[in-house]
């Protein structure tokens, strides 16, 4: 079963007066390429977020996104009453003392004194908020994956039409490939025909036919790119992550096609293996996407 590289998943939980939310993209790639954007709160839990995802998505160009999103009025920056009211009775003693008057507006002017709205505690992540980060994860690596399987059964529903194509045209070989030999056979008797003077040896001409006719045989090639096109499916029925190894048959069944091109001496059978080279190359292209 062919799983694509492409996917999306998205989730998302709440917990408190917070929504976790989890993104994941990824975009093919010859390995696993993870990138991760991750709430401060949570970075002491990157590597172990990371192995999650690795473990999950084995290749491919990964995103991770995990923020928060808090409810409204619940981010309010608090005020340090303690230190307002140290500050309050320093400046009634330094004014009383100094004979300096005291401000008309006390809230604005203590407002305006160094961490009396500054953040002090240090958010600490609870093992319960993390339980609920590791199944917001879970959640939006499930769906990611289901969006693989999706497209990984229309990339093998595409690489089965495009391997029976090129099964049926190498099948269309076979009747130009009969009388191939008869033609060359031909044009080489009447070229000599064509010359009076010419005087052979007519057995010693047959030797060198079939010896000719020997190093144009394409037998060799239509078997063996009849196995790697048997080897293409069998290896799409495999659990997912045969992705390179499909690319690997795709190659072998390059060379194949590339040799019986080469060995042809005919443009019909040519034109044919013209045909077969573009079945493959959309092969080709659409395999770099399966994992």
């Amino acid at each position: 079963m062919i799983q694509s590289m492409t996917g999306y998943g998205k989730a998302m939980a709440a917990y408190k007066d917070k929504k976790i939310h989890v993104e994941v993209k990824s975009l093919n790639s010859k390995a696993l390429d993870l990138s991760t954007r991750i709430a401060p709160v949570y970075r002491e839990r990157e590597m172990e977020i990371r192995q999650t995802v690795a473990k999950a998505l084995v290749r491919g160009k990964v995103d991770v996104s995990i923020w928060i999103e808090k409810e409204a009025g619940s981010d309010a920056v608090p005020i340090n009453g303690a230190l307002v009211q140290n500050y309050y009775e320093q400046i009634r003693t330094i004014a009383s003392q100094c004979g300096i008057p005291e401000p008309q507006d006390w809230w604005v002017s203590l407002l305006r004194l160094p961490d009396v709205t500054a953040r002090t505690e240090m958010e600490e992540l609870s093992d319960e908020e993390w339980d609920t980060v590791k199944g917001v994860v879970d959640e939006a690596l499930n769906a990611i994956t289901a969006f693989r399987i999706q497209e990984g059964a229309a990339l093998e529903r595409k690489f089965t039409e495009k391997i029976d194509n090129i099964a049926a045209l190498l099948d269309s070989i076979e009747p130009y490939e009969k009388s191939r030999v008869e033609k060359i056979k031909g044009r080489i008797v009447e070229g000599l025909k064509a010359i009076p003077e010419a005087d052979y040896d007519k057995n010693r001409l047959e030797q060198e036919l079939i010896y000719y006719i020997e190093k144009l045989d394409i037998s060799e090639e239509k078997q063996r790119l009849a196995n790697h096109l048997k080897y293409f499916r069998e290896t799409m029925a495999e659990p997912a992550g045969q992705g390179k190894k499909l690319g690997f048959i795709a190659q072998e069944m390059g060379r194949e096609i590339n040799t019986t091109g080469s060995k042809s001496n005919m443009a019909e059978m040519q034109n044919i293996v013209v045909k077969m080279k573009d079945e493959l190359e959309q092969i080709k292209e659409q395999v770099l996407n399966a994992l």
